[in-house]
């Protein structure tokens, strides 16, 4: 049993290191990750946060894998609904802490924009090291492997590449050009994967979380292979 509070408190940890990292990325004003694309330029545009944004964009990916797995969902996943929570709340906490932080030179922006990627990447590692639960994003790319039959790694690709066309659709008919997407939301796609197998194959935290690893909650076949392509030298980055 302590060991199961364990996995789920170093779970939540890395989520809430992840909404950090977001918020810098975000704030090095280059473009967003491609998971937070869409829900930044519809932040740009109307009242609601990033956060906020993020929360809806989140519910609707769990209701996805609702209607994707069906019965096959397990109920467990449900607790995405608390993750989304957590994770968006701390993204308008993260952008509030660096409130102050405006970078308006490139050599800044682009030093902003890698320890970002460094502290996504960091976040990732730990979230997904004691296999506790899926993330939206994550949960929704599965069921729709599960239902197409392909890797998960050409699905999430696919599915990053319509995130971020759909967010600059939305910055052409908001503002008439390119807003909230840059060379940052590339390269946020580059290489926080690097960062991720950099910090699985050296930091010794990871193994030691991975450890606490109990009894595997029962999963659908197509997730237990999510989690076998999903090995520490191979992790899929959130954005």
């Amino acid at each position: 049993m302590r060991k199961l509070v364990y996995r789920y408190l170093w779970f939540t940890i890395g989520v809430i290191i992840n909404a950090f990292g977001v918020a810098l990325i975000t704030k090095a004003a280059l473009g967003t990750s491609p998971i937070s694309s869409v829900p930044y330029v519809l932040s740009l545009r109307f009242a609601p946060s990033l956060g906020a944004f993020t929360f809806v964009m989140n519910l609707l990916f769990i209701a996805a894998q609702v209607v994707l797995r069906g019965r096959k969902f397990p109920p467990i996943q449900f607790l995405q609904i608390v993750v989304n929570l957590v994770f968006s709340v701390f993204i308008d906490i993260g952008m509030k802490v660096l409130w102050w932080f405006e970078p308006t030179t490139l050599p800044i922006k682009l030093v902003a924009l890698v320890l970002g990627c460094a502290v996504l990447g960091f976040g990732i590692s730990v979230e997904v090291a004691p296999d506790a639960l899926l993330v939206p994003g994550e949960g929704v790319v599965g069921a729709i492997t599960d239902r197409t039959g392909k890797r998960f790694g050409s699905i999430k690709i696919m599915f990053d590449v319509t995130l971020v066309i759909i967010a600059l659709i939305l910055s052409f008919i908001f503002f008439h050009g390119v807003n909230g997407l840059g060379i940052g939301t590339v390269v946020s796609a580059l290489i926080v994967g690097r960062f991720v197998n950099l910090y699985n194959a050296h930091l010794p935290l990871i193994p030691r979380i991975r450890m606490l690893r109990a009894v595997a909650v029962p999963q659908t076949a197509q997730e237990a292979a999510v989690r076998e392509e999903k090995k520490p030298e191979e992790v899929e980055p959130k954005g």
